[in-house]
């Protein structure tokens, strides 16, 4: 049982990734003993389970693997869809029309054609399967998905994802009325079902049956529409009444289920603001954002307990230098949530060594989709100050930030400077400095660093990394050893020109922990 308080553990004998891993194996024996309708379809589930898991946690874990495994299974899980849909269309032909009609029996005598096709091309596709691969992702990929803990932030940021592309495509399918967006929208709903039935097992105990009746209305809307374009062409079955009396069969089956539809999502009591008020809204949002960008981090930062140490100490930073007076980007909440981001990601350059490890950070960052709330501007911002945490400072020879206007520039530049000095206070990656106070006397900065040790090799560190802080405020910054005692507060008088200003010191031990706690490395049910 796990003993992580922000967890909560699902025990599910029959839930997690490795047991449908494992089930795909057993079931491929099975379909090459038989194809009867209920092998290929147990096969498919499994195989679905593990490419949803995959494509949940994929979004946070960018290890190859996840990719791999989804493209190992797709040309078998695309076979096994087809003949899949031959076997319904069979029941639907036997459920609709008399065993005396001739459309009914030149349906049948075409699917049977194309059954033996199919299972020709199915068995091929299990032989191209590569069975002992997938068994050693079997050992290897559910413990890292046991690192996103089910019901959490992050799982709920995903479910929230799936569920916007859904409604937005509900909208679309409400508009256009064709068989392609019907289809589109029965993709969609399947998504998030599967998203909340992998990650959110709470909710799914709720929205569960729901969910599945929406996804099998669009479902049979589908079938039927399938059945309909395979009626024949030519031949004495294929008579203008009987496809007319066909067709009008179809189209009332399928209008009735369409109907349903419309009935339980496109009016006042549509469930679409049911599900979105039981995931992250305001403050909430924000928070599962930052869950899933830390989430990502922790999956390549070898040293997350240093950047997590650092992003607070930053904060500090920043709060010290908006406190004594400063303008510009230390006065907006905004800039502040840039710095915490760019601050807790920068580490995830070190997971392809050292050398260059800004410069890799930046090429990570910017290519993240921006979690809900977010825009490609601001990742690519935080992208630009992790560049910028080490090593060379931003300068127009740089691409990427010479694109930015003036002020884009000089907000890089500023969050940037900060950054950088709060990584020198943790240089040894040791967590000793345990928090700091900003002074202003006018002519120079003062930072107050608790545990800071004045060594040679500090005071080195620090002299490099501070210049560009030194640039932006356009006066010294002096830091020297405080004496702050871990876990205590007090208040830090702040000298501005004619004014003197107090502010309150917290101490790093004290900074809650942002919303990475949700990372855990030895629960969750996806095992």
């Amino acid at each position: 049982m796990s003993t992580h308080p922000q967890v909560a553990v699902i025990e599910a004998k029959h839930s997690g990734l490795r047991h449908w891993m494992q089930r795909v194996l057993k079931q491929c024996a099975q379909v090459q003993r038989s194809f009867s309708a209920d092998s290929v379809h147990d096969l498919r589930v499994a195989l679905r389970r593990c490419r949803s898991i995959a494509s949940g946690v994929s979004e946070v874990d960018s290890d190859p693997a996840w990719r791999e495994m989804r493209r190992e299974s797709r040309k078998l899980f695309r076979k096994l869809g087809a003949l899949r849909d031959l076997h319904v269309q069979v029941e639907w032909v036997h459920k609709l029309f008399s065993a005396s009609d001739p459309l009914r029996q030149a349906l049948l005598e075409g699917t049977c054609s194309r059954e033996n096709d199919l299972r020709v091309e199915t068995a091929a596709a299990l032989e191209e399967f590569d069975r002992k691969r997938w068994q050693a992702w079997t050992r290897a990929l559910p413990e890292r998905a046991r690192r996103l803990p089910l019901n959490g932030l992050v799982a709920q940021h995903l479910a929230l994802e799936r569920l916007e592309e859904a409604q937005s495509i509900h909208r679309r399918a409400l508009r256009n009325r064709n068989p392609a967006a019907w289809h589109e929208l029965r993709i969609g709903l399947k998504r998030f079902r599967y998203t909340v039935e992998n990650f959110l097992p709470e909710r799914y105990t709720v929205w569960g049956k729901e969910l599945k009746r929406l996804q099998d209305l669009l479902g049979e809307v589908h079938d039927l529409d399938l059945l309909r374009e395979s009626m024949p062409e030519a031949g004495p079955a294929s008579d203008s009444q009987a496809q007319a009396r066909w067709n009008e069969v179809i189209e009332q089956e399928r209008q009735s289920r369409l109907d349903e539809y419309r009935r339980e999502m496109a009016g006042r009591s549509a469930l679409w603001p049911v599900w979105r008020g039981e995931l992250p809204q305001g403050p909430r949002l924000e928070a599962a954002a930052f869950a899933k960008l830390t989430a990502w981090a922790a999956y390549l930062d070898p040293d997350v307990a240093h950047s997590r140490h650092v992003a607070r100490l930053a904060l500090h930073l920043f709060d010290g230098l908006a406190a004594s007076g400063r303008n510009g980007p230390f006065s907006s909440p905004r800039s502040r949530r840039l710095l915490h981001a760019a601050a807790l990601l920068h580490g995830v350059g070190r997971s392809e060594g050292k050398k260059r490890d800004n410069k890799v950070a930046y090429r990570l960052i910017s290519g993240l989709e921006p979690p809900l709330g977010w825009t490609v501007d601001e990742i690519n911002r935080v992208a630009l100050i992790a560049r910028y945490y080490r090593g060379a400072e931003p300068d127009e020879k740089n691409k990427a930030f010479a694109k930015l206007d003036s002020g884009g520039q000089r907000l890089v530049t500023c969050l940037a400077a900060v950054l950088r000095l709060a990584a020198a206070l943790d240089f040894s990656h040791d967590n000793s400095v345990q928090g700091v106070a900003v002074s202003n006397g006018g002519e120079f900065v003062l930072v107050e660093a608790a545990g800071w040790e004045e060594s040679q090799e500090n005071a080195a560190e620090i002299g490099g990394r501070k210049h560009l802080l030194e640039i932006v405020l356009g006066i010294p910054v002096i830091v020297r050893a405080g004496t702050v005692r871990p876990g205590t507060s007090r208040a830090t008088t702040i000298r501005t020109t004619g004014t003197v200003r107090t502010a309150t010191h917290i101490s790093a031990a004290q900074e809650p922990d942002p919303p990475a706690l949700e990372i855990v490395r030895r629960t969750g049910t996806h095992r």
